[in-house]
């Protein structure tokens, strides 16, 4: 594939320096896009980057993926309100870990003609002293060069420590020091990160002698206005641990349906000819082109068995049909996902240690019923199931016997209402 033409058919160029294009058809080329540790992991915004420099890779270039060891103890001040608040060295350290682990799992670092390259930029700077930095990178720019960016425009007036106003000088020396010592001669990002990256080129005018080459991708946004990457609880992360499989999945089926054809673009590895059938056959059915998506991705940023338990889990929870079987084939993990998604409540494990009358479990225990006359009157209209299985006298008694995983019991109330018991 041709980078450029594949960038522009998904919608994902904003920008670029002249001759870009030219360069990047002269032969294979490395281009890189900086990533600071700030967060415990990636998310979902992280992954527009990443998949521009998966494409690049596709298109037969080495993508380098810049750690900001460095940059992620000053902040950068590009679409921030207010000054962030600075993180402890060793969170960052944890961070950065982290998230290297993380890249690895979305880009080839090993095999083939063109493997990704990992740097931190801390190696940067580690060895230099404060008069070292001022004498070799303050000098490259002009202040009324670096006041004239976007990013300190908008926080001039509000206040902008000195901190963050030398990011862009990082950020520029940054890309000199990766010409210098890889030959990478591109630097990519969000379009909010032009004014840093332009830094670079003219750091490497001034400084090298040499041509060096921007590019950026749209800022990505809802069709309703809201900031991509965000759900109703938060941060959409890429680790299983914060943001469970399942409620990734979902995600992407509560899409608008304004906005699928964008993200089918921005994070599909289908090509656009295969993007183009699939809409014309699903033209009528904007759900049916969500969970296409929605597998895709659930299985690549997490995995195939985290997707067919995504949908063991969406089967017993919107299955009227659902049954023991099902019940049971559902993994500890995959409880506990369902335990955050219908009400659930804790049990102390010596309730069951001698068993419990079911009417005292779900009307005392528990707030399932109202009163242990609602509970007879439940239990006579067969409305009471012990995972799954039909509970058929007010007498009946439930141990430990009836935990999944030594931790769970699920409850049925009728059709619609369903309960999961965590015992502890």
């Amino acid at each position: 594939m041709k980078f450029i033409e594949e960038l522009t058919w998904r919608g994902m160029l904003h920008n670029a320096t002249p001759g870009v294009e030219q360069v990047l058809a002269n032969g294979k080329q490395k281009a890189y896009i900086g990533f600071d540790p700030t967060a415990p992991s990636l998310t979902i915004g992280n992954y527009v980057q990443i998949m521009l420099l998966k494409l690049f890779q596709l298109s037969g270039h080495q993508p380098v993926v810049l750690m900001g060891g460095a940059t992620g103890r000053v902040g950068d001040p590009s679409f921030k309100s207010e000054e962030r608040s600075l993180k402890s060295f060793d969170e960052l350290d944890a961070n950065l870990a982290h998230q290297i682990k993380q890249f690895h799992k979305f880009l080839n670092f090993e095999e083939g003609p063109n493997p990704a390259l990992m740097v931190n930029n801390l190696d940067f700077y580690k060895e230099m002293n404060v008069l070292d930095f001022l004498r070799d990178v303050g000098k490259t720019v002009t202040v009324n060069y670096m006041n004239s960016k976007e990013s300190v425009k908008k926080r001039i007036e509000t206040g902008l420590s000195f901190t963050e106003y030398s990011y862009q000088l990082l950020q520029g020396y940054d890309f000199q020091c990766l010409y210098e010592k890889e030959g990478v001669i591109m630097q990519m990002g969000g379009s909010d990160q032009w004014g840093n990256i332009t830094t670079g080129t003219e750091f490497i005018r001034k400084n090298l002698g040499k041509h060096a080459y921007a590019l950026t991708t749209p800022l990505l946004t809802k069709a309703d206005g809201s900031k991509f990457g965000k759900s109703e609880s938060g941060n959409l992360w890429l680790d299983p641990e914060k943001t469970s499989p399942y409620k990734f999945y979902q995600f992407w089926l509560n899409a608008d349906d304004r906005d699928v054809p964008t993200f089918t673009r921005y994070f599909t590895l289908k090509s656009k000819e295969e993007v183009e059938a699939m809409e014309a056959e699903h033209a009528e059915n904007p759900n049916a082109l969500k969970r296409i998506l929605a597998k895709e991705l659930t299985q690549r940023v997490h995995s195939n068995e985290d997707y067919e338990a995504v949908m063991q889990v969406s089967e017993l929870l919107f299955n009227k049909k659902a049954n023991k079987d099902t019940l049971l084939t559902l993994d500890e993990k995959s409880l506990a996902t369902v335990a955050a998604e219908i009400p659930s409540f804790t049990v102390p494990k010596s309730t069951l240690q001698n068993g419990i009358n079911i009417i005292d479990l779900i009307a005392e225990q528990t707030s399932i019923v109202n009163s242990k006359g609602d509970a007879r009157r439940a239990i006579k209209g067969n409305a009471i199931a012990i995972n799954k299985d039909k509970v058929t006298s007010h007498e009946a008694i439930i141990n430990h016997e009836s935990l999944l995983h030594g931790k769970y019991i699920m409850v049925d109330n009728g059709k619609k209402n369903k309960f999961l018991l965590v015992v502890e």
